[in-house]
């Protein structure tokens, strides 16, 4: 497996995994599927910003990918980052995942931000023991703050001090 920073090139496979995860389970909570240019503006906003969006290679494809970025848009937040972390229907259950937040952590290091969160709907256990395998504690759950598939979902905030 290689991880490295995305590239225009991955797109295509970037939108397939992030479309699957909008169609197919809670880890979105919207229905609606996205374009290729949105894609493209996230990975240029996100590169423009130091943030890293990292995929991960394996069979000469785009297996998985990751990124952090500011939590909120307030200042006073600058040194907050939320992860995101998605893996290829074929390839889950491989320590794709594990490979990717392993390297984000390291970057939002070495980028100097202070926290680390991950907000994961409340059912994802695969998701949730990932993060917490990792040093990610739980710093708070809200009960039916969103919906998809006609039920209430819960969120799960997890966080780790870098």
């Amino acid at each position: 497996m290689i991880l490295r920073q995305a590239v225009d090139a991955d797109l295509d496979a970037i939108l397939a995994i992030h479309n699957d995860a909008i169609l197919h389970s809670t880890a979105l909570w919207t229905d609606t599927v996205v374009e290729r240019g949105d894609r493209e503006e996230w990975l240029a906003t996100r590169t423009a910003a130091g943030d890293a969006v990292l995929v991960a290679i394996e069979n000469d494809e785009v297996a998985g990918f990751a990124s952090y970025a500011q939590w909120r848009a307030r200042y006073g937040y600058r040194n907050t980052v939320e992860d995101s972390v998605y893996i290829a229907a074929p390839y889950q259950g491989r320590g794709i995942g594990r490979a990717l937040l392993v390297e984000l952590i390291e970057h939002a290091r070495g980028a100097g931000h202070h926290v680390m969160l991950a907000d994961i709907e409340s059912g994802n256990a695969a998701s949730i023991r990932l993060h917490e395998s990792l040093g990610f504690v739980e710093a708070g759950r809200l009960r039916e703050i969103g919906t998809k598939f006609d039920r209430w979902l819960d969120l799960t905030i997890l966080q780790l001090d870098l």
